[in-house]
């Protein structure tokens, strides 16, 4: 046991002190901070920072005259005559674009003249607004109907559905199935890129020895399965070490820009209100819009931050954290036996991509099956592949914030745990013989030798 431990201090330390460690656990959480921060940033700088579009408006069937409405987006000029007079406009920096609505009356044609490139969203604005008023015309001189009117009974008879789960005791908890997904997506990525990313150390540190020789020495001293998973937990503890620093970092990193500018990430929110505003109307303005069940507002003023983060799950948080934790070691684990069996067969890392391939399908099956499983996380796809060691490291946390029967999650843990010392115990036999074995290829028949010795 003290051998064991050895072999994973080293591992751990080597690992630890070298320089492009440092300097990816310190670049890393900045990227993904930057990956929030910035896009964001941008989004409300060029919010700020846009052109208001100078657009002139030829009616030939004269009912929009003075109808579309000014904003911080654009402004309308109104005239009249022929539209090739105006066209030149473009060119002295009077106007953006020359709107030409066609005359005609069954159904309403235009044209968009511009000299430089337009705003993407300009084109579909306008043509809200013309079937905005193509409508209220309509409800007018045809049903005689208040615009106004319509659109109060309108906002006053929408549906709101709330999805509301029951659970065994009969405790009711409103669900967020969307949140539930997204979540069950992003950890499922994270372990998935994790479990490749660790097991692949261990499969380049397993070469590196053999390459070097320096196996020969190390077992000399140590048997081959003490080396063998003093190899694997040290680089486990390594993966850890950087995840937990990355995610304390990143979140230190975003806190700290949130402090900095605290309307960084709400700089929109008065934008959009405005615009709300800007399309009710006066007969509309006194009338409440439909609440929904769960008051977020509240619910944000009156619990802190875990309680929040629990009443958008199906599933404990807390649990969901320590699932998280338990199936990205075993996950590693048992990835990592698998390669660093692969890594003693081999010489090369060329050479190891014919073993491999078998053994990431699974894995790389589970990332291309996300969306079937996420849309029906309690079908027979996403309950057999949750089951599945292979795949349930991924599949799992698929699945969890949606909620799992307690059963189903402990028979997962125990497959897991079982398929690991399987994998154990296939990766030593091989190891301990190709550990060994210089200038020879390997095949799959050398490999089902090794295993029966």
């Amino acid at each position: 046991m003290n051998k064991i431990k050895l072999i994973i201090a080293r591992e751990y330390l080597t690992r630890v002190k070298k320089k492009s460690f440092i300097i990816m656990t310190i670049l890393a959480p900045i990227l993904l901070a930057a990956l929030m921060v910035v896009p964001t940033l941008i989004a409300v700088r060029t919010m700020q920072s846009q052109k208001q579009m100078n657009i002139l408006v030829i009616d030939d069937n004269d009912f929009f005259i003075n109808k579309l409405a000014d904003s911080s987006f654009a402004v309308f000029t109104y005239r009249s005559g022929e539209v090739n007079e105006f066209k030149k406009e473009l060119f002295t920096g009077n106007y953006d674009a020359v709107l030409h609505i066609i005359k005609g009356d069954a159904a309403l044609r235009a044209n968009l003249f511009y000299a430089k490139e337009l705003p993407s969203r300009l084109e579909s604005n306008l043509i809200k607004e013309l079937n905005k008023h193509l409508f209220d015309r309509l409800l007018i001189e045809t049903f005689h109907i208040d615009p106004q009117e319509f659109e109060m009974y309108q906002k006053t008879t929408q549906a709101t559905i709330t999805s509301i789960k029951i659970d065994e005791q009969g405790n009711e908890k409103a669900s967020f199935a969307e949140v539930g997904k997204i979540a069950g997506m992003v950890f499922g990525f994270i372990i998935y890129f994790f479990i490749f990313m660790c097991a692949q150390q261990v499969l380049r540190g397993v070469l590196e020895e053999k390459t070097n020789r320096i196996i020969e020495v190390l077992i000399s001293s140590v048997k081959p399965m003490q080396l063998m998973l003093g190899k694997i937990v040290g680089v486990a503890m390594v993966g850890l070490t950087q995840f937990v620093l990355w995610v304390v970092l990143t979140f230190i990193l975003i806190l700290g820009v949130q402090l900095a500018a605290p309307n960084l990430f709400t700089g929109n929110s008065e934008m959009m209100q405005t615009a709300m505003q800007n399309q009710m109307s006066e007969g509309v303005e006194n009338i409440q819009p439909l609440q929904n069940t769960v008051d977020i507002e509240q619910l944000l003023a009156q619990n802190s931050i875990f309680e929040q983060i629990q009443n958008y799950f199906n599933f404990s948080f807390t649990t969901l954290l320590l699932c998280f934790l338990f199936y990205f070691i075993f996950g590693y684990l048992i990835y990592s036996s698998l390669y660093a069996a692969v890594g003693s067969a081999v010489d090369t890392e060329t050479d190891s991509q014919q073993f491999l391939l078998p053994i990431t399908i699974p894995l790389l099956l589970t990332i291309v099956l996300f969306a079937p499983i996420t849309e029906a996380p309690n079908g027979a796809l996403a309950l057999w592949m949750s089951m599945i060691p292979l795949t349930s490291p991924v599949a799992m946390m698929m699945r969890l914030p949606t909620g799992v029967p307690l059963h189903e999650l402990l028979i997962s843990m125990g497959l897991c745990v079982v398929f690991f010392f399987a994998c154990v115990w296939f990766a030593a036999k091989i190891y301990r013989i190709g550990i060994l074995m210089y200038g020879k290829k390997t095949t799959w028949k050398d490999l089902g030798k090794w295993l029966r010795y």
